[in-house]
């Protein structure tokens, strides 16, 4: 694993074009990011730009984030900007393993980040999203549910709806959501886990009420085969109109997938992380629900 992570950093450090290395200081931490802008910032320069937040998994990094996701090439293709936080001690707050309320104040520094970000950057204050994977995903779902003011949507891959982010759930915004999920998965169960967190369906059924949409209308989707011993299905709640969009719910069941970014290069670093769907790839299924939702 530390060989693996090696090469990932060398491989940062080596193309440091990709994107740039900042930091801010939150509650006397300093806290690092990495940004990456599109080619097409510096040829609009009157346009403002969305934003993703982009949250690493539990023990990686944000460099590993970033070389893992490959969600750059797609800031290429759509035009947006993709932020890459670190969490202290490569972890992110979402309620068990550490405590929700005594433990890092995540969401605080999330808030601070973004107000940076525009101070530095033309970011569109009704297109700022949020992803991550694993633990990282877990804590887009306790953005969701915390700063529903600041983010028009979010995507978990691998990380479902956190138990103590409900309990200590309090706002009433309405926020776009999107769970993909290995039914294979050994690392963070696809049927959830009593006292930590929801099962997948679960938690799209807890958004469901809490955005108002459960009579929404329903799109029921199914990836066909491609050989890879993975399956998608794909459910979605095309959501109750509000402002200047929806805020729509969608589950993304990968049959057969693991603990993994879909569509990503497969690797193994010895852990039960299991099978990389080519049915989908993460990045364009997760812009195109974000493409989708604003604030």
């Amino acid at each position: 694993m530390k060989r693996l992570f090696a090469i990932l950093i060398l491989a940062c450090i080596a193309a440091p074009a990709l994107a740039q290395v900042k930091s801010l200081v939150h509650k006397d931490d300093k806290r690092r990011y990495l940004v990456y802008t599109p080619p097409s910032y510096e040829a609009q320069p009157h346009k403002a730009f969305p934003v993703v937040f982009n949250f690493h998994g539990g023990g990686m990094t944000m460099a590993e984030q970033m070389l893992y996701t490959q969600m750059n090439r797609a800031a290429d293709r759509h035009g947006f900007i993709v932020v890459y936080p670190a969490g202290i001690k490569q972890d992110w707050n979402v309620g068990f393993g550490m405590s929700y309320l005594e433990g890092t104040d995540d969401i605080a520094f999330t808030r601070a980040l973004l107000a940076r970000l525009q101070q530095d950057y033309r970011v569109d204050p009704g297109r700022v999203y949020a992803t991550g994977l694993s633990r990282g995903g877990f804590f887009a779902l306790r953005v969701a549910a915390e700063l529903p003011d600041l983010f028009a949507a979010v995507a978990s891959v691998g990380g479902p709806m956190p138990e103590p982010v409900i309990r200590h759930h309090a706002q009433a915004g309405r926020v776009g959501v999107l769970i993909m999920h290995g039914t294979a998965d050994q690392v963070v169960a696809y049927g959830g886990k009593a006292g930590d967190y929801l099962s997948a369906q679960a938690t799209y059924d807890y958004w469901l009420r809490h955005n108002g949409d459960a009579e929404a209308p329903t799109r029921r989707r199914v990836d066909a085969e491609r050989g890879d011993g993975t399956e998608v299905a794909w459910l979605e709640q095309q959501g109750v109109e509000e402002g200047r969009g929806r805020h729509m719910v969608a589950l993304a069941t990968i049959h057969g997938g693991g603990h993994t970014w879909p569509g990503a290069d497969p690797f193994n670093v010895g852990l039960p992380i299991g099978k990389t769907t080519r049915e989908i790839d993460a990045n364009e299924a997760i812009w195109d629900f974000f493409s989708r939702q604003r604030r």
